[in-house]
């Protein structure tokens, strides 16, 4: 490659996934790539292979307590065995779940795809979404951000509660696990408390990767606290930079190092429609991307099916010929595409013994 800075491509698998309650555009979208319930996987499965053979970092799966479908953690569980490297991310909501299960299933994802996932947090400040589930009114999204920021710190607790060699399967004395490595997390949240450990051992990548979307302001310092990528929109370079370096700005005040925070653009592309089609589309990342306005961009393709395919296939080529976009995967997990080190669990030199 010719470029000092790596470039980091994303894109989402769920039609119409842009807006929601959809906009007339991804209306037509959805009635133009419509599927049954009973196709989501082979759907899903396919369009993964594409990115997979791209060079993709990762792809995300959206999801929704008001949309209709399936579980988009459990589509990508059955993905991941039909792909090698790309990253597998669905939206997880921390509004209504229990944090235990959630940093459960998300570890189980990372084991599933051999240190391959991540887990985009969403909110869900919709009062007839409540109601499905009989809970409590809604706080103010402000409050459910602050929620879901507990819900990411307490699951980095739980997938540290395994050290990474608590497991010894010694047959000889019928031991599994070494109890001096679990450890409780005694975490008191605004909303729950956790004790711990987990049931799940320490995921391949240690944390599976977080994805915030920071669109709205209200998610901006949960995104600068605790996510490794962060999503943002913008309609100029200019825009997206200083999002970026508001993004960085709040995480070092965080403790946290910027370094290992990824700001990414996520757009709602219809290479259809978009002019100068996917060649102009690769000149726009290329420029972002060599200005230092963003780390990378998450595609949301208008009809994956046809968008997907033209990206992969033509735009992903046009940043090859420019030296921007790997050839090959250099690495093995999420973390090794992106670029973020593997931490260490923060309870490995301390007590606490489950």
């Amino acid at each position: 490659m010719t470029s000092t800075r790596t470039l980091h491509l994303a894109a989402e698998l769920a039609p119409g996934s842009g807006d929601f309650p959809p906009t007339s555009a991804s209306s037509a979208a959805v009635r133009t790539a419509a599927h049954s319930v009973a196709d989501t996987a082979a759907r899903t499965v396919a369009l993964a292979r594409l990115a997979d053979a791209a060079g993709l970092d990762f792809l995300t799966h959206d999801d929704s307590f008001a949309r209709p479908g399936l579980d988009a953690l459990a589509v990508l569980a059955r993905v991941a065995p039909e792909t090698r490297s790309v990253g597998l991310v669905p939206t997880v909501t921390t509004t209504h779940t229990e944090p235990f299960h959630v940093q459960a299933a998300v570890a189980t994802l990372d084991w599933v795809s051999r240190g391959r996932a991540g887990w985009r947090i969403a909110v869900s400040p919709n009062g007839a979404e409540a109601r499905l589930f009989g809970r409590r009114p809604v706080p103010p999204t402000a409050e459910l951000w602050q929620e879901a920021g507990e819900v990411a710190e307490v699951s980095r607790k739980l997938w540290d509660s395994w050290e990474d060699d608590a497991e010894i399967r010694d047959v000889a004395t019928g031991r599994f696990i070494d109890r001096r490595k679990l450890h409780h997390v005694n975490f008191q949240g605004s909303t729950f408390s956790v004790k711990g450990p987990s049931i799940v051992p320490r995921p391949p990548q240690g944390n599976p990767v977080t994805v915030v979307d920071a669109t709205r302001p209200d998610a901006r310092d949960t995104a600068a606290h605790h996510a490794d990528v962060a999503l943002i929109r913008a309609s100029s370079a200019e825009e997206a930079a200083a999002l970026r370096a508001e993004l960085r700005q709040g995480a070092r005040a965080h403790g946290r190092d910027p370094g290992q925070l990824r700001v990414l653009l996520s757009a709602t592309v219809d290479l259809d429609a978009y002019e100068g089609g996917p060649g102009a589309l690769a000149a726009l990342i290329a420029g972002w991307h060599g200005g230092g306005a963003v780390d990378g961009f998450h595609l949301v393709p208008a009809v994956p099916e046809r968008d997907l395919e033209r990206f992969t296939a033509e735009t992903v080529t046009r940043l090859r010929d420019r030296g921007l976009f790997r050839e090959t995967y250099e690495g093995a997990t999420l973390r090794d595409h992106l670029g973020l080190t593997r931490p260490v669990s923060q309870y490995a030199t301390t007590g606490a013994h489950a």
